[in-house]
């Protein structure tokens, strides 16, 4: 619970500074928006949450 909702968290910042700065209009980002909430009802959500938590864990693993 806690990586997925980072993952909104920065999402969504990223998306609130591409609006502001001019690099995606307000109805793509409304799209996008719509769109990974409907993906998200869909049989395709537990493939990509388990795709993004390896992707989480393989960056967790990394030592610096």
């Amino acid at each position: 619970m806690a990586i997925s909702l980072s993952v909104v968290l920065l999402l969504g910042i990223i998306l609130v500074v591409m609006v502001r700065g001019g690099n995606i209009k307000a109805g793509p980002a409304v799209v996008a928006v719509l769109f990974g909430f409907f993906l998200a009802s869909t049989g395709a959500a537990p493939t990509i949450n388990d795709t993004m938590d390896s992707i989480a864990n393989a960056i967790n693993d990394i030592d610096f």
